[in-house]
């Protein structure tokens, strides 16, 4: 991102993450301090930043992917096979309904429940479902993401593309 922004280089996003795992295995590797740098990165860039969400977008992973938020770049744009949600479907129904999943007392139930509750996060975070609610800009066919791209780059406004006189980034860190 950096290379891009200090070249006038647009960036496309093409995103496709189950999220970033966090906890103690993640916090050996500083995961969360290495995912952090998209953000603050993100947050500086003067150059267009566009994402399509190909397939996955979960968590603070996709947001990173995003440039922060889906309503940071120039569009956010979905194949019909995006799915959205906090983070991964499944876990976060097992985190989120742990008390109700245990309170059947039937195995054969309490998994019935559980496919039911996940089936509905899945309609929830469909990509139609998420245009719908203007949470990303569109669901696209994946054969029209180069023209989605071409109208996106013409609808830069002037001098967003290439160097800025004057507003040149000092540094490209080496990190």
């Amino acid at each position: 991102m950096q290379l891009c922004d200090a070249h006038g280089l647009p960036i496309l996003s093409l995103c496709d993450t189950p999220g970033f795992m966090v906890g103690p295995q993640a916090e050996k590797s500083a995961t969360v301090r290495h995912v952090s740098r998209l953000f603050v990165v993100a947050g500086a860039l003067r150059v267009p930043f566009f994402t399509i969400v190909l397939r996955k977008g979960y968590g603070l992973g996709a947001q990173a992917m995003a440039g922060g938020s889906f309503a940071a770049p120039f569009f956010t744009a979905a194949w019909p096979s995006g799915e959205f949600g906090a983070m991964g479907l499944e876990g976060s129904i097992r985190l989120g309904f742990r008390k109700e999943l245990e309170a059947v007392a039937d195995p054969d139930e309490r998994e019935a429940l559980f496919a039911r509750m996940v089936d509905a996060a899945y309609q929830r975070g469909r990509a139609l479902n998420m245009a719908s609610h203007l949470e990303i800009d569109a669901v696209i066919d994946p054969a029209d993401t180069r023209r989605w791209l071409l109208r996106g780059l013409a609808s830069v406004p002037p001098g967003s593309l290439g160097r800025r006189t004057g507003e040149e980034r000092r540094f490209i860190d080496t990190w």
